[in-house]
């Protein structure tokens, strides 16, 4: 008999529970870069220090905080072009911003202008909520209610009572689409790749519950 068929140490009942919570995103990251790429490394160096300058302006004309504004150090790399021989592009520089926005309306102008001040590279729109720890404590609440529903379901089947709780095992957000049996998961909590709307976020907690049973 396979594992499906037989239990070697009958113990009680053990059963997955998932919930989730949504909320209106009251915050967005908006992830971008700039790169330029010249013949020599510190023109490189130079092109792209006045384009993060220029980002910086832009984002102060629009009373972004420094604290919402985090920019990774400048990145040097040597760019070939290839096609029937190699040949020396040049010396591309990047710098990387990640920028925190708490008012959503100022979102779209606010990627238009940082765009025009020198970012060509739009990496995504992430939307976020700020009481997310409130939110998933509230998931996982109701993850243990779905667990022992399905629990007494179960043991009502089998002709048995349920007894105390013996386990309990948190689920990482993460796996609880997998937990589900589905292939796939969203990218993130937000709305979809390259889509201004925010819409909704969703928060996720799953939880494995194990219990005893009494009688039978």
């Amino acid at each position: 008999m396979n594992g499906t068929q037989s239990i070697e140490s009958p113990w009680g009942v053990s059963v997955f529970g998932a919930a989730s919570v949504d909320a209106a995103p009251d915050l967005a990251r908006l992830r971008v870069a700039i790169s330029q790429t010249r013949n020599k490394p510190g023109e490189a160096f130079a092109a792209t220090r006045s384009g993060v300058n220029a980002i910086r302006e832009v984002l102060r004309g629009h009373e972004v905080p420094e604290s919402a504004v985090s920019t990774s150090r400048l990145n040097l790399s040597s760019q070939w072009n290839y096609g029937s021989e190699r040949t020396f592009a040049g010396y591309e520089c990047t710098a990387s911003f990640v920028i925190e926005l708490r008012e959503l309306d100022t979102l779209e102008t606010v990627l238009i202008d940082v765009v025009e001040a020198g970012a060509n590279e739009v990496q995504g729109v992430e939307f976020d909520v700020r009481t997310k720890k409130e939110l998933r404590a509230r998931a996982r609440t109701a993850a243990v209610a779905a667990a022992r529903e399905k629990a007494a379901l179960y043991a009502e089947a089998a002709g048995a009572q349920l007894g105390p709780v013996i386990h309990i095992k948190d689920v990482d957000a993460e796996q609880v689409q997998n937990y589900r049996g589905h292939s796939s998961r969203r990218g993130g909590d937000g709305g979809g790749e390259g889509d201004l709307t925010p819409g909704k976020v969703s928060v996720s907690a799953g939880v494995v519950l194990g219990l005893s049973l009494i009688g039978a």
